[in-house]
């Protein structure tokens, strides 16, 4: 009996601390080697505290920002999760009415784009599409007193390409967008993104 279990225990112990502890160890250290933003959460800081996640929502609300896709959650990143409600059920098509009716205050609700009025499977999605930020662009640059022309610049800077050239969608990073604006008025002018960081001392710094 005895001869039996002891392989066993030691094969369990050696395999917990091998995969357990070793391998995750490893892993860890190369990811913070070769993506030390990206390990650490895609952090977003200004003035050197962090405001937010690039790869979490936030909700925007005012009519100078561009504002993210509606979360089932709450934009609450410990309680990602979509709304489970199924096309044919009343509540989704009451709740996408009500977010039409909202938006149609601000700017025109005719041809809204469905991820303005409905929420992603983890209600945490960061992007919005091109077609969804076109939208709220009058809005924005009548909200900050600048030229649409000027706020398209920037939501054009800040549009992602599909991956690898082929995966997914074009999409626009809500924070990082209204990040650039911000910063854009602070200096008096709107700061077109070149790289992985913009500003000077004291403004925004993007770790992605």
């Amino acid at each position: 009996m005895l001869k039996q279990l002891r392989p066993a225990v030691m094969s369990f112990v050696l395999l917990t601390v091998i995969t357990g502890v070793i391998y995750p160890a490893i892993v860890t250290l190369i990811a913070k080697a070769a993506f030390p933003a990206q390990a650490g959460g895609s952090v977003v800081e200004r003035d050197g505290r962090a405001i937010g996640s690039a790869l979490i929502a936030q909700p925007f609300t005012g009519d100078k920002y561009f504002w993210p896709r509606p979360s089932a959650a709450n934009y609450d990143a410990t309680a990602g999760a979509g709304s489970n409600l199924g096309p044919s059920n009343p509540a989704l098509a009451d709740a996408v009415a009500t977010r039409i009716k909202a938006l149609s205050t601000t700017q025109p609700s005719a041809g809204v784009p469905a991820d303005l009025v409905t929420a992603s499977a983890s209600g945490l999605d960061p992007h919005i599409s091109p077609a969804a930020a076109e939208l709220q662009v009058a809005r924005v640059a009548q909200a900050r007193g600048i030229s649409e022309a000027t706020v398209r610049h920037v939501v054009a800077d800040c549009t992602e390409g599909r991956t690898f050239g082929l995966l997914g969608e074009p999409r626009v990073n809500v924070l990082k967008l209204n990040l650039a604006l911000d910063h854009g008025s602070e200096q008096g002018h709107v700061a077109m993104l070149s790289g992985r960081a913009f500003g000077s001392r004291g403004t925004a710094f993007l770790p992605w």
